[in-house]
């Protein structure tokens, strides 16, 4: 249910209906008024938390509509309890709901047609559609935000007015509550009206398109990022969106779903969303030359059969599980990876990807990752645990969170000397496994109840003058932040308002970056450095997690490979049992790290590696393990890959140039004679 509310709510309005049923049959007014206002309050509630129960009710014939039914059904049904079927007012209730019913038909389809006219085929950021288009101003947002759940409520004025009736004895009431119903019911419909027609409505989506390549023709676009995925996979391409800032060539974003293009990142990267697989595969993208792939996914398909660019798979992580030798890279023409690492990988995994089809390019994302500096001196060491997802299998070693978690965190929080505890999970955990949601409850459960046992503890909590300060200025960043993001919750435009006012304002850009890095140096001053922490959502980020952290604790994945970019100590769990040998002949990335048991019991030797540079033997193993997985630290890793996208982008162009050269060999063979004295074919 979300919250203890919303479960209350839901069992309120559950029993009030019988209740307003049982009321009716007495008769009671004030008992069915009681049960009436129950009903509408808890309803509303529940609209406005947006419920899981409210989304459920419509799949067992118990939406919206229908109990707005039932409790005017009801009060009918009081009416003729009441004796009052012979009356005017039982004859105008039922004809005003009748009415109001009407309603419902014209009004459901006139904001049906507003929404469909605003989705534009194609939504933009970046892109000046604006002045090729008419993309006129979205309705006012209280004529179209939950719009049902508004024009069904407009029943209270008759409700109200015919209860004071049945109660009085009294028609006037309930007549004027029936007048007022109607008339409002009538009055929404009506402010409708204007924008289904005329210069309120959108260009139609021919324009649109003709106009996006009007644009591409005018923008000449060289290199594409293209991307698909659900709501919690934006992160993948997020971390592309500076790289993709930085690129020598004209560069431009591909999204395929809405979804992702709302929670896409600020950038300055043009970007257009095409969800349509047709419209994307008519745009005009003749200037592209390289395209590249931040995931392996079916939609994929649409941009791959573009012959006249290259394909590159880029990922969005480089690991040792299997899904960073997909089989299915092999329909790229190039992989790109960050160090040999990578090469040697899919030399063992042979999936068919040839090795010369192989670019080692780094990882440009983490050039914000710095480099191990020490404990200082009266500083509690932090250590981040970064378990990574439960996978799309119930393979024991995908992640420590299900057999390891616990353990790891427990004997974290109750090390000697102390430590401060950094929890990050990956974005995904515990959506596919009810096991893995669980385990991320109990520890983050054991985090907060150590961190609240850390604050009561007058040994950690001298000395907070400084946190206290941070915190004020925390407080200004993020109100400047709000300021420029715009208001929250008010009158706030639709998808094409922001495809036409979506061009970045570079000044506006620049400061929120600044704040950004602001924000993040101030939250963890912020933050005293013995307060251990959960640490979800998009900020703090990873990697600013990393810097802040002594050691890390993490499961194979990407995040162990990105770690090391950072010469710190770390520790990998051998949740699967393999045995420290197998797992790390098995595994490139934990070569140089501690490996734990699922008891954990050997973070000793992290904790004393971090505390003593002298008890960290494996440093000198870490710089080459580095320079293995993610390449040598010169040239920058920002500059091998605009040389391998400038390299790929010449072969394209020679490989079109071919192809040209091959279709006018073929028109002049077709227009010469065969034999002398013959004419051409």
């Amino acid at each position: 249910m979300g919250s203890t509310a919303e479960l209350a709510a839901a069992v309120l309005m559950m029993l009030g209906f019988p209740c307003l049923m049982v009321a009716a049959l007495v008769p009671s007014v004030p008992a069915f008024v009681a049960a009436a206002a129950v009903t509408y309050l808890a309803d509303h509630y529940l609209h406005r938390r947006n419920s899981y129960l409210i989304n459920r009710l419509s799949k067992v014939r118990a939406g919206l509509s229908i109990r707005f039914l039932i409790r005017q059904l009801l009060l009918v049904l009081l009416l003729a309890r009441l004796s009052l079927s012979d009356d005017l007012i039982f004859y105008g209730a039922v004809g005003c709901f009748i009415a109001f019913y009407g309603l419902q038909a014209p009004h459901g389809a006139l904001v049906t047609v507003i929404r469909n006219r605003r989705r534009l085929p194609v939504a933009t950021r970046n892109v000046d559609l604006a002045s090729r288009i008419r993309i006129p101003d979205a309705p006012p947002r209280r004529l179209l935000h939950r719009s049902a759940e508004k024009i069904l409520h407009l029943d209270l004025a008759a409700v109200v007015g015919v209860l004071v009736s049945a109660a009085t004895g009294s028609a006037v009431a309930g007549f004027a509550g029936i007048a007022g119903t109607l008339v409002l019911g009538c009055a929404y419909v009506l402010a409708l009206l204007p924008y289904v027609r005329g210069r309120r409505v959108p260009s139609p989506p021919e324009a649109v398109l003709a106009a996006v390549d009007d644009w591409l023709r005018a923008y000449r676009p060289e290199t594409v990022l293209y991307f698909s995925g659900s709501k919690d996979s934006a992160y993948q391409v997020n971390m592309w969106l500076e790289t993709m800032e930085q690129l020598d060539s004209k560069p431009l974003i591909i999204l395929r779903e809405r979804v992702i293009l709302q929670n896409l990142a600020p950038t300055t990267v043009p970007v257009i969303c095409v969800p349509g697989g047709v419209h994307l595969m008519n745009m005009d993208l003749s200037t592209v030359r390289v395209a590249l792939y931040a995931a392996n996914v079916g939609k994929n398909i649409h941009m791959l059969r573009v012959p006249t660019m290259k394909h590159v798979f880029i990922g969005h992580g480089d690991s040792d599980k299997s899904a960073s030798v997909n089989p299915f890279s092999k329909v790229y023409d190039e992989v790109w990876t960050a160090g040999r690492a990578g090469r040697d990988r899919y030399a063992v995994a042979d999936v068919g990807v040839r090795d010369e089809d192989i670019v080692e390019v780094g990882r440009p994302q983490l050039a914000p990752i710095r480099t191990r500096r020490g404990v200082p001196e009266g500083r509690t060491a932090t250590v981040l645990y970064a378990p990574t997802w439960e996978g799309w299998d119930d393979n024991p070693g995908n992640t420590s969170i299900l057999l390891a978690g616990e353990n790891i965190v427990r004997r974290l929080v109750t090390a000697d000397p102390p430590v401060r505890v950094l929890y990050k999970p990956h974005p995904f955990t515990g959506t596919r496994s009810a096991e893995a949601r669980a385990a991320h409850r109990r520890i983050t459960a054991l985090v907060e109840q150590a961190a609240a046992e850390r604050a009561a503890d007058p040994r950690f909590t001298a000395g907070a003058a400084e946190p206290n300060a941070a915190a004020a200025d925390l407080a200004r960043i993020e109100a400047r932040l709000a300021e420029l993001a715009g208001p929250v919750g008010g009158e706030r435009g639709d998808e094409a308002e922001a495809t036409r006012d979506g061009m970045v304002d570079l000044a506006r850009h620049a400061e929120i970056a600044g704040l950004r890095a602001e924000w993040n140096d101030v939250y963890w001053r912020s933050v005293p450095d013995w307060e251990h922490r959960v640490v979800t959502g998009a900020e703090p980020r990873l990697y600013d997690c990393f810097n802040v952290s002594d050691a890390m604790v993490s499961d194979i994945s990407s995040v162990v490979s990105d770690f090391i970019a950072s010469g710190k100590p770390y520790a990998v769990t051998d949740s699967a049992e393999l045995g420290a040998e197998e797992f790390r002949r098995q595994n490139t990335a934990v070569r140089a790290a501690v490996i734990l048991s699922n008891g954990a019991t050997e973070l000793g030797e992290l904790l004393a590696a971090v505390r003593d540079p002298a008890a960290d033997p494996p440093a000198r193993d870490r710089e080459e393990l580095k320079r293995y997985l993610l390449g040598p630290d010169e040239p920058a890793s920002i500059d091998r890959f605009n040389t391998a996208v400038a390299d790929l982008t010449l072969k394209a162009r020679t490989r079109n140039l071919a192809q040209e050269s091959h279709v006018a060999a073929g028109a002049v063979e077709e227009v010469e004679p065969e034999d002398a004295g013959q004419p051409a074919a």
